[in-house]
Order: C-alpha cells, then structure tokens, then sequence
C-alpha cells in the first residue's frame, strides 16, 4: 500500500491489543540477520528526492525482453492471450471469497468443473481434483496418496526430477514418515515411483517402461507431466500411470517472480478417495435443471486432521480459472501449435550451439522437445556474454548437480522468434 494512515498513538494501541511492546516484537520468528534495521537512503530527503532516489535504484534491475529469455526449469515464457486476463479479471471471479463452502456461487463451481475435466482429458486419466498450489506440493501431495494407498513407505524418485520439487517431497516426507530414495529400481516397500516427463534437463524419460517397472513391485506409478507436452507425447493416462501431476504456469500464467501459480493432479478413479482437496460434480435438480457442487470435500481435513489425507482444503481457484481459459481458447490445435513451435525451435537452436567451438550436447543420445542440455567451457562466462548481449540464457545445472557444474540447460517457446535465436547464436560466436 502507498501509504499507511495509522498514527503513533494507532499503533501502540494495536500493539497493546497483541500484547506486544513494540513492532520488533512482532518479528521474533524471522532470523534477526534477515531484517533491515533501516533503508540505505540519505537522511533528509523530502517524498518528491525519495521516490527519484528509488526510482534510480530500481533502473539498475536487468530486465530482459521476453523473445530474449531462454531460461526455464519449471517457469516459462509463454504468450498469454487477451481472453485469459478479459475472464478473470472479472469482478465476479477476481474478488471472490476461496470456495471452502459447498454453497459456492454456481459461477465459481462452474469454473472448477470445467478446469477439472480439461484436466483429465489432458492427462487422459478419469479424475481430476480442483487444482493445488504448484507443481512441487502436487508431487508431494501424490507421494502420500500412495504411501496411505499401498501402506508402505518408502517413494522412489527418478533421476532429473525438478530438484526444488524433490526438496518439497522431502519436506512433507519427514512430517509424515515416510522416506525419499533416489534411483529407480523399486523394492518390497516402494509405494511409488515418481518421475518427470520431460525432465529436468528437458530430456524424455521411458515413462511406460517406468511406469511398468513400479507396477511390478506392487507400487504406483507418479507421473510429473510438462502441461505443454501433452499436445505432442503420450498423456500419463495411455501409458497406466496411477498419477499425473505437474506445474500448470504455463497454461495462461505469467511467470510473477515464482508464483502464485496452479498444480494439477488427476488420477485413476480407484484413488479418487485419496485426493487432497476437493472436487466439484455435476448434478441435476427434480427439474432436470444442471447445477454444480462440492461432491467431495474429505471431511477428515477439516475437523480430524490426524485422520487426513492431506491438509489442503481449498484450491487456486482464479489461477485455475486461467489455465481453463487458456485450454479452451487455444483448443487442442492450437495447443499441439504451441508446443510443435517450441520443439521446433529448440531443436535448430540446439543443432546451431552444437556447431559453435567449445560447445556440445550433453547427452547426443537422448531426445527432448523444447528444453536441451549442453556443455560448456565456461558456464559463468558463457551467461555473461548473453547477458552483455541483453539476453537471459540457460539455467546452469551445476546449481543442483555438481557433476554437470560444465552444463548449461536453454529452453525455447513460441516466444523466441527465429531473429531471436540468431541473435543468442550471434552472441556465443
């Protein structure tokens, strides 16, 4: 807010009221290396030099042009249509109250069911909860579908899953004890095997052989699905997965600093009782008049935690609201368009690096489609001159990956227009 209206004598009354001394006091739970005593701004400076200083500051931020943005790793650079921000922009639907109620407004509900069946016919799976918060809490939230299905405890995760979603399965699994191995051969107490289509370095996984090798041992087979992708491979639901889940940011969401963003899961309709969340059904009155409703909201997450599934009790509902806008608009042409684009200009600019001096794929033999690895000389290097050149590169692998300290991952969309790559190329020259 620009600016806070609240007098000294407002403050120390609130203050009284939470029975704290002072505004420090509020701030115990929040490392105290982490707060700023104060601005580094000269003292003295009237409202008008204030906001020029700031102004001046924030002109030193990089900012890149969207068509100039290679960098992925879970957030991407997508063209949004008008439709999507003319929907939900909406009053009826941007200042709604989150539906925890089943008394929602028939709008909101309307808007969930569309979203959870444009969801399963993606995913080719039969059922679909009314979204989650992000791509990691959904893994980690079908982990526990599994491990309270099979009653065993321990999930297995695929090499390159999203290492960010691996530290969130991690989080939850340590809360609700079960353990997170790595690898992918399943044992006797392997509930199931989670792994990413694509994954993170962007290249395609064997998802039936995987998910055949879980169903081997008795365990289910989690399925990490980039939304785009489906367009042009095989959904989760053709090769028997029990689970797809994935990061819904792409399907009409800008990327905002890391969120809010949407998660999706559907899965089996056996596992429908293990969802998190809620569901909205369709039904009809003595009229024969369509309605929709809150069919199935687990009552145990709301009054018998202990008993729950998940915690969750509500969803991203306008993000979801997006995504269903974005499907809709674009259609499945429009969608395999998006996504043969990407493909299409991820693979000229992967086979144009390959042929510059000290650049090389990293792994020649397996395919991808619209993110790729190579290696570098220098990766520090490498990103400062795209940098210099008013472009944001790949991400570096050797973030997460010590042995791929020389990879750098690039990631096309539709955004990238053909000059675009010529000028990355250009610039690596």
């Amino acid at each position: 807010m620009p600016y806070l209206v609240h007098s000294p004598a407002d403050r120390r009354e609130m203050l009284s009221a939470l029975g704290a001394d002072s505004m420090e006091a509020l701030l115990v739970d929040i490392p105290a290396q982490l707060r700023l005593a104060d601005l580094d701004l000269a003292a003295g400076l009237s409202e008008m030099e204030t906001m020029a200083e700031i102004r001046r500051l924030a002109a030193r931020n990089r900012i890149y042009d969207d068509r100039l943005c290679f960098r992925g790793g879970g957030v991407y650079h997508r063209f949004i249509p008008a439709a999507v921000a003319a929907v939900t922009s909406k009053p009826e639907f941007y200042t709604a109250y989150t539906p925890y109620q089943p008394e929602a407004s028939q709008g909101t509900l309307q808007a969930i069911f569309e979203f959870q069946t444009l969801i399963a016919e993606l995913t080719a799976m039969e059922v679909s909860n009314a979204s989650l918060y992000d791509g990691a809490t959904a893994v980690a939230e079908a982990a526990m579908m599994a491990v309270v299905h099979t009653d065993r405890h321990e999930v297995l995760v695929a090499p390159y899953l999203h290492p960010e979603y691996l530290d969130v399965l991690r989080c939850y699994a340590g809360g609700r004890g079960f353990k997170v191995r790595e690898g992918d051969s399943p044992g006797p107490e392997t509930a199931a095997i989670i792994f990413q289509q694509p994954n993170f370095l962007g290249l395609l996984e064997d998802a039936r052989g995987l998910t055949e090798r879980a169903h081997g041992a008795g365990a289910l087979a989690i399925a990490c699905v980039d939304p785009i992708s489906l367009a042009l491979l095989a959904p989760p639901g053709e090769y028997d997965a029990d689970i797809a889940v994935g990061e819904g940011q792409q399907l009409g969401l800008a990327p905002s600093y890391g969120g809010p963003h949407l998660g999706f899961i559907a899965c089996r309709k056996e596992l429908t009782r293990r969802l998190p969340g809620r569901l909205v059904g369709e039904a009809h009155d003595n009229r024969g008049r369509r309605g929709f409703v809150l069919t199935l909201t687990a009552r145990e997450q709301h009054i018998r935690r202990e008993k729950a599934t998940s915690n969750i009790c509500t969803n991203h509902s306008l993000c979801a609201l997006a995504a269903s806008v974005y499907l809709t608009y674009m259609g499945p042409d429009g969608l395999r368009q998006v996504a043969d684009v990407s493909f299409q200009r991820a693979h000229w600019l992967a086979e144009a690096l390959a042929g510059l001096p000290d650049v090389e794929a990293a792994f020649p033999e397996q395919p991808f489609l619209n993110e790729f690895p190579v290696r570098v000389k220098n990766v520090l290097q490498t990103l400062g001159k795209l940098e210099d050149a008013g472009i944001l590169g790949g991400l570096p692998a050797g973030r997460w990956y010590p042995d791929l300290d020389d990879v750098i991952v690039f990631c096309c969309t539709e955004l990238n227009d053909a000059r675009a790559l010529q000028q990355l190329v250009e610039a690596l020259r």
